[in-house]
C-alpha cells in the first residue's frame, strides 16, 4: 500500500514535469511548444506550430497514461507513460543535434534549457514510480493474506432461485465422510406392541 502511494505521488509529478516541459526553453532559448511534432520526423526547422501540434501532445499523451495508470495501479501504464516521454525527448535531442550540428548543454552558447531537463526528468521520474508501484495485488496474494472472497455454498441440488440467500453447513446436507453413505444410517424393526390388557 505504501509503495503504490510513493509510487503513484512520483508519477503525478513526472507527468507535471512532463507537461510543464513545452513551456520553458528548450534550445537556444526556444520554448518546447515552438516545435512542431511533424519535425521530430523530419528534422527541426524554424517554423513555429501552433500549441496543439507541438512538442506538448506527445508529452501530454505521456502523462495521460500516467494518469490512467496510477488509477488503476498498473505498473505497466506507468512505465508506457515513462516510455512515451522519454523516447519523444531523446528523438526530439536527435533531431536537435542533427539540426545544430552538436547539443551543448549549458555553456556560454546555445545549449540545452529547463525545458528538456524537465521533459528528460519527468520521464525517469515516470520509470522510477513503475519499479517502485507494487501494482494491483493477484488472486493468489489475496489467497495467501486471507482477503480472497468466499464462494457462496448453495449445497449440493445448485442455487435456490426462489430461496433468500445460500445455506452453509445444513444438518440436513450430505458430507463426503458420512460413514453411511446416501441411504443414511440403518433402519430397525419397529418393537412389537405390548399387550396392556
Amino acid at each position: 500500500m505504501i509503495r503504490n502511494v510513493i509510487g503513484s505521488i512520483l508519477a503525478l509529478a513526472g507527468a507535471t514535469a512532463a507537461v510543464w516541459s513545452p513551456f520553458r526553453d528548450w534550445y537556444d532559448g526556444r520554448l518546447g511548444r515552438d516545435y512542431r511534432v511533424q519535425d521530430l520526423f523530419t528534422g527541426i526547422t524554424g517554423n513555429d506550430g501552433p500549441l496543439l501540434t507541438s512538442v506538448l501532445l506527445p508529452l501530454a499523451f505521456g502523462a495521460l497514461i500516467a494518469l490512467v495508470g496510477v488509477l488503476l495501479r498498473s505498473r505497466l501504464l506507468v512505465a508506457l507513460a515513462g516510455l512515451v516521454v522519454l523516447g519523444f525527448t531523446v528523438l526530439w535531442m536527435v533531431r536537435q543535434g542533427q539540426a545544430a550540428g552538436s547539443l551543448a548543454i549549458g555553456g556560454d552558447g546555445p545549449g540545452l534549457g529547463t525545458g528538456a531537463a524537465l521533459a528528460v526528468g519527468g520521464g525517469i521520474l515516470l520509470l522510477v514510480a513503475a519499479a517502485v508501484m507494487r501494482g494491483r495485488p493477484r488472486r493468489e496474494e489475496l489467497y495467501e493474506e486471507g482477503h480472497a472472497p468466499q464462494e457462496e455454498d448453495w449445497g449440493p441440488h445448485g442455487s435456490d432461485p426462489s430461496g433468500p440467500v445460500p445455506y452453509r453447513d445444513s444438518p440436513y446436507r450430505l458430507h463426503p465422510d458420512d460413514r453411511y453413505g446416501r441411504e443414511g444410517p440403518p433402519t430397525y424393526p419397529a418393537p412389537g406392541q405390548r399387550d396392556e390388557r
